[in-house]
């Protein structure tokens, strides 16, 4: 695998939660290709396997562990796990996350003729709190969860470092995805609280805020089955000055820099945007 920088993580290890991911299985192999053992923990065990499998194949060190972050025993186990294969937590990447349609509207206003309702669309007053709840649950609890699973062995060991996965919908919030957006926000805060509460113990919180990247979540609402884009991927490109979606490359150059005490060793408490520019233009 090539980097674009080579730190050494040799002895190191990682967990990756939503390790199966786009994004997270990039971001895992990054972290192997400089030495560390890595854990991949996702839902999905068949996806977390061949993560690990793709990840021992290139000569890394690594383990797929199916795992529920909204389950605190289900992290216990996962946590059991690694230190029996590779030890205690040196580094915690909180990638799991997402949406659910259920804290989506269907429109990006809410326009007169939509306020008593229409059938087939979810305005504001029809999203469903269970939904939203989900939503909070799986970025904002999948995050506290491991971490406080994880963290007590870190907090007794040098140079750990915890990485939270948030967004750019945490400053900015995007139309439709309301739950999404503020519970990103939450992430975000959080990710400043822990480096604070933390700071004593010597564990370096931070997050990566990603722009727009095509995902297996989110292909379908921004590329048509024809391979073309939907008009909100064409806003989404009209307002990103670099024109074009983010590749799980884009954020590897970050996620080192981050994970390298010499590089960010007084770095602590930021969530660092990556996002071609989408936030810095405002339109004009």
């Amino acid at each position: 695998m090539k980097l674009p920088f080579n730190i050494d993580l040799t002895n190191k290890v990682c967990v990756v939660t939503g390790g199966a991911g786009v994004l997270c299985a990039g971001f895992a192999k990054t972290i192997a290709a400089c030495g560390a053992s890595v854990a991949i923990l996702d839902l999905n065990e068949e996806m977390a396997k061949k993560v690990a499998d793709e990840i021992v194949a290139d000569g890394g060190k690594a383990i797929g562990v199916k795992t529920n972050v909204l389950e605190r025993e289900s992290v216990e186990a996962a946590r059991n796990t690694v230190l029996e294969a590779f030890g205690t937590c040196d580094i915690l990447i909180n990638g799991a996350g997402g949406n659910n349609p259920r804290g989506t509207t269907t429109k990006e206003y809410l326009f007169p003729e939509d306020v008593d309702g229409i059938e087939g669309i979810t305005t504001f007053f029809d999203l469903d709190p269970k939904g939203v709840e989900f939503v909070f649950n799986l970025n904002f609890l999948g995050t506290l969860i491991p971490t406080q699973v994880f963290a007590r062995d870190m907090a007794k060991k040098e140079g750990a470092i915890i990485i939270n996965i948030s967004s750019m919908n945490s400053f900015r919030p995007l139309t439709k995805i309301p739950a999404y957006s503020g519970a990103k926000a939450a992430v975000s805060n959080f990710t400043q609280w822990l480096a604070v509460h933390f700071s004593k113990v010597g564990i370096r919180v931070n997050a990566i805020a990603p722009g727009f990247f095509v995902t297996n979540q989110n292909q379908a609402l921004l590329i048509n089955p024809d391979g073309t884009y939907t008009e909100r991927s064409q806003k989404i490109l009209a307002h990103t000055p670099m024109n074009r979606f983010g590749t799980p490359e884009d954020l590897t150059g970050t996620l080192l820099w981050l994970c390298d005490n010499n590089a960010s060793g007084f770095v602590n408490g930021v969530v660092v945007p990556v996002d071609g520019g989408f936030a810095a233009y405002s339109g004009v």
